[in-house]
């Protein structure tokens, strides 16, 4: 096999586990308390990890922390302009309203898109680190180091557990669902679930536990990204004119506080 140093990964043989949002709805709000946690061992800083200010396409690897006084107040000034109103009924939401998962065909202004290699592969090469592909590919991620920016870990994937790191799409689609992209194109849907503005490679169990929470039900539990995961969430809300809750904003607006 091929081994590279950079690029991301995704987990394979799952179309809907810890990727499809559906998943576990009222959970509690976050914690104040409580450290990072997941599997693997201690990250050693975000590795190649951009901060998401920097980062406005998300072709750029994971979700470095923001810790400077000037960017929190930058990154408040996004957070800003995102709309608010209720969330909607969830009626006639499936995954497959989006699109087949991990589709290499969505639309063309996706980034990443019809570049012969599938959604989840190409996060996969973004965020991951040691890359070792399929004999004879340069798309078929089969091992790699992840820096997980949910619980401060670093992971050691291979494919043979597909299901320890998983996709998150940091707007959930259910959540997207109920806030008017059931009213969407079908073009527009699948381009919300492909783009890399809103994927992210993470710690399966803790892809899971989120479900399709807004940022008031859960946050990750590294607590210093929680303003990037903010940050992000906001830029896809922004990007695909997607209104948040103003319970969801008020969070956001608080991890960036300071």
């Amino acid at each position: 096999m091929t081994r590279l140093r950079g690029g991301a990964a995704l987990a394979v043989a799952m179309v809907f586990a810890g990727s499809t949002l559906a998943g576990c709805e009222g959970l509690a709000p976050p914690a104040d308390g409580g450290g990072p946690s997941g599997s693997g061992v201690p990250a050693d800083g975000d590795g190649r990890a951009v901060n998401p200010l920097d980062n406005p396409d998300g072709t750029k690897p994971g979700l470095a922390a923001i810790t400077s006084t000037a960017d929190r107040a930058r990154a408040r000034a996004v957070i800003e302009k995102v709309g608010t109103k209720g969330r909607g009924p969830r009626t006639g939401y499936e995954r497959d309203e989006f699109g087949y998962a991990w589709k290499d065909s969505a639309p063309r202004d996706v980034p990443f898109s019809h570049n012969g290699c599938d959604s989840r592969n190409d996060l996969l090469k973004r965020d991951g680190e040691d890359l070792r592909f399929r004999s004879g590919s340069d798309c078929v991620v089969m091992a790699l180091t992840l820096n997980d920016p949910y619980t401060g870990k670093v992971i050691e994937w291979t494919k043979s557990r597909a299901t320890k790191v998983q996709i998150d799409h940091v707007m959930p689609l259910s959540y997207d669902w109920q806030m008017g992209a059931s009213r969407w194109t079908k073009d527009k849907r699948e381009s919300i679930a492909n783009d890399p503005l809103n994927l992210v490679p993470v710690d399966g169990p803790t892809n899971s536990a989120k479900g399709d929470s807004g940022p008031a039900s859960w946050l990750p539990p590294n607590k210093t990204i929680r303003c990037s995961y903010s940050v992000r969430f906001a830029q896809v809300s922004l990007k695909y004119d997607l209104p948040v809750t103003a319970a969801d904003k008020g969070m956001m607006l608080r991890q960036c506080a300071g």
